[in-house]
């Protein structure tokens, strides 16, 4: 009988929506593959993997690349458990930084964002010793996500959400892994946790989730600036539930450089019923995304077996 870190090695490919299982995936282009760091789901071990598609429907599972059992500082505060989740990836001169949300929160042991860095997407990934944030007083350190502004090549730490629901940025030194300054910006309007920054023909659009993440009351929305810093216009609701699928969000949006494409990955419950609490394993989906002559982004419709299909060329 296989053990269940083997069975966990085993290179798998999952097609169309949903994905596979899971949550809170970060999505990024590298090279001519498009990437994802989810929430593990089916696991025992609290570890982070990756996975790689060179189409957005055709996914193979990497592997393991990071295992907090490995990461000292982790276990210093004392908790009875460390969870491991919603990690996301940044890349900065052929590096590769990740980052990763150490939970749950408690008022004796505070949810903590940490970083590995890797000179490879699939690691080995090497941990910089310590926690880069660490929640509490209200607020929870959970969600990291850094996005690298190509007019002024600074980058921009977000992260923040559930507890105190409360959106924090940070700039980011050259080495990635702490930071200059702490950026005084405003929460926008029915923020939750999960952001997420992307930049559209000269438009910065932080989205977000709102909501309980095991209800249907979960929901994808958005606020645009003209700076990673803000502050934020609220432009209201882009994913939300529907007859077949609840509590949509914790996502990523990205782009295929080949063509502009744009499309969001995010994370949903495969059920018709709308009173949660939801139980179980959430799925990973892709959809499509549409801008309108405004800027402002189309209402985003759930799919299920005509996941799109995008190479990079």
């Amino acid at each position: 009988m296989k053990t269940l870190a083997a069975l966990l090695a085993l290179t798998a490919t999952v097609s169309a929506n949903p994905l596979m299982d899971g949550a809170d995936p970060h999505a990024m282009v590298i090279g001519k593959d498009y990437w994802m760091f989810p929430t593990e789901a089916n696991t025992r071990e609290p570890i982070f993997a990756a996975y790689r598609s060179p189409d957005l429907r055709e996914w193979k599972r990497e592997g393991a690349i990071l295992n907090l059992n490995d990461i000292p500082w982790i276990k210093e505060n004392g908790a009875p458990s460390h969870k491991p989740w919603a990690p996301s990836m940044a890349e900065k001169d052929g590096r590769f930084y990740f980052y990763y949300s150490v939970g749950p929160q408690s008022e004796q042991h505070p949810s903590r964002i940490g970083v590995a860095s890797s000179d490879s997407p699939t690691g080995p990934f090497k941990d910089s010793g310590k926690p880069l944030l660490t929640g509490g007083n209200g607020f929870e350190a959970i969600d990291p996500m850094v996005f690298t502004d190509p007019a002024s090549k600074k980058s921009y730490f977000y992260a923040g959400g559930s507890a105190g629901s409360t959106l924090r940025v940070f700039e980011m030194a050259e080495d990635m892994v702490n930071f200059t300054r702490e950026i005084k910006t405003t929460t926008p309007p029915h923020f939750t946790e999960g952001a997420f920054l992307h930049l559209h023909d000269g438009t910065y659009y932080l989205s977000y989730s709102h909501g309980p993440f095991n209800t249907a009351a979960y929901s994808v929305h958005y606020a645009t600036s003209n700076s990673p810093e803000g502050p934020w216009k609220y432009r209201g609701r882009v994913l939300e539930s529907d007859a077949s699928h609840q509590g949509p969000g914790h996502h990523a949006f990205v782009m295929n450089p080949s063509n502009g494409e744009w499309f969001i990955i995010y994370h949903r419950w495969e059920t018709a019923e709308k009173k949660g609490t939801y139980r179980g394993n959430r799925k990973i989906a892709a959809e499509r995304v549409h801008y309108q002559k405004d800027g402002s982004i189309a209402p985003i419709p759930m799919t299920d077996a005509d996941s799109p299909v995008s190479p990079i060329k």
